[in-house]
């Protein structure tokens, strides 16, 4: 009688080779001349010289008077700011007391920023913002500190993923729509090369990487495909606010376009965070019960990732209502309820948004789990 034993490396690494060098490798050629193909031309983004020169500077004095009748409701405070500016030779210069709803609230102190206007009466000066970089380098330091003190290596490694997430949207992605390129043609090939840098630099080339990237792909196609398709059914422009219409009017971008654009690349995500937790959840399941075989470790896998979906649903809900907050709360002041704004496309772009990403994260744990479970299913050898 023979003796059986088991084989999950050297059949896994074999296994892995064969879906890297068949599914993985052209998709990654394919995304590099995709990449080739819509890089944006040096001259997408402008080179900022129309905008006023901003100025930083120091508040040294604050002159508050009486606000004048006629002065609008939202004006709290009036009078004149002093900010010091420049830093081997600084000079005074002085500007109107910002103090309308919604502009900085500036006391002496305090860095700001300033915009220089020329105009026929002579420069003026005006206070437009605080200085934020010192705060957010302590915040991105912090950041970094707790992430490699929690995760060591692995933690560096997704340091270098985010990185690599950062450069892609603002080299590419930004640029290449400003160049007139489809935005959702380059949200899909952004989004291909995100998964493959980032997946591959956090978790490494193996076997359960390689799985986890091609349930993300998957998901991601159907996604962007479901996206497309309500958003032409249910007749949605993209152009909900004075914000969207500007962009549209002023870069000539197709905003229908650029709301797919959103909605893939903002599932992607969550997206890989459920694949690449599926993924690994088989890979531990297997190497529990080195017996299991496809549909026991399927199962398994279901189970955990049921409970990891029912959770990271309301995750995508709710980050999409947080960011509309203010909006919604305004659309119900003026209408009397959320129900009878529902159906208005402002209300309707963030419901899609929330479905379809919803949608495409479910197909994701069935997807990735069985393609885990294929992978690291029993292999007995006589």
């Amino acid at each position: 009688m023979g003796t059986h034993h088991h084989a999950p490396d050297r059949a896994g690494a074999r296994l892995h080779r064969t879906a890297a060098l068949v599914v993985v490798a052209p998709l990654a050629l394919l995304t590099v001349v995709a990449l080739v193909w819509l890089w944006p031309s040096s001259g997408a983004i402008g080179d900022g010289s129309t905008a006023a020169p901003e100025i930083p500077g120091r508040v040294v004095a604050v002159e508050e008077e009486t606000c004048p009748d006629g002065t609008p409701e939202d004006v709290e405070r009036c009078g004149t700011v002093r900010v010091s500016v420049g830093t081997v030779d600084p000079v005074e210069v002085t500007a109107p007391l910002p103090g309308g709803l919604g502009e900085p609230d500036v006391e002496v102190g305090e860095d700001v920023v300033m915009i220089r206007n020329e105009t026929p009466d002579g420069v003026s000066y005006a206070v437009v913002d605080h200085q934020r970089q010192t705060g957010l380098w302590f915040l991105g330091l912090a950041f970094v500190l707790a992430l490699v003190a929690f995760g060591r290596w692995r933690g560096v490694a997704s340091l270098a993923g985010l990185a690599a997430t950062f450069a892609i949207l603002a080299f590419f992605v930004v640029p290449a729509i400003l160049d007139g390129s489809p935005p959702l043609l380059v949200a899909v090939v952004a989004s291909s090369a995100i998964v493959l840098v980032v997946l591959y630099l956090t978790h490494g080339f193996g076997l359960t990487t390689t799985m986890a990237v091609l349930g993300t792909l998957a998901a991601l196609a159907l996604t962007g495909a479901l996206g497309a398709l309500s958003v032409t059914l249910l007749h949605l422009t993209g152009v909900t606010d004075d914000l969207s219409a500007s962009v549209g009017a002023s870069q000539g971008v197709d905003m229908r376009g650029l709301l797919l654009a959103g909605i893939v690349i903002g599932s992607l995500g969550v997206l890989d965070d459920v694949t690449v937790t599926q993924a690994a959840t088989v890979e531990e399941i297997a190497h529990a019960d080195p017996s299991a075989g496809f549909a026991r470790l399927f199962r398994a896998g279901s189970r955990v990732g049921r409970a990891h979906v029912a959770s990271v649903v309301n995750t995508i809900v709710l980050a999409y209502a947080g960011s509309s907050l203010p909006l919604l709360v305004l659309l119900v002041a003026d209408n009397g309820s959320l129900t009878a704004v529902v159906p208005s496309q402002v209300v309707a772009q963030e419901i899609v948004r929330s479905v379809v990403a919803t949608i495409g994260l479910i197909a994701a744990v069935p997807l990735t789990t069985a393609l885990a479970a294929w992978a690291h299913r029993s292999r007995l050898v006589s």
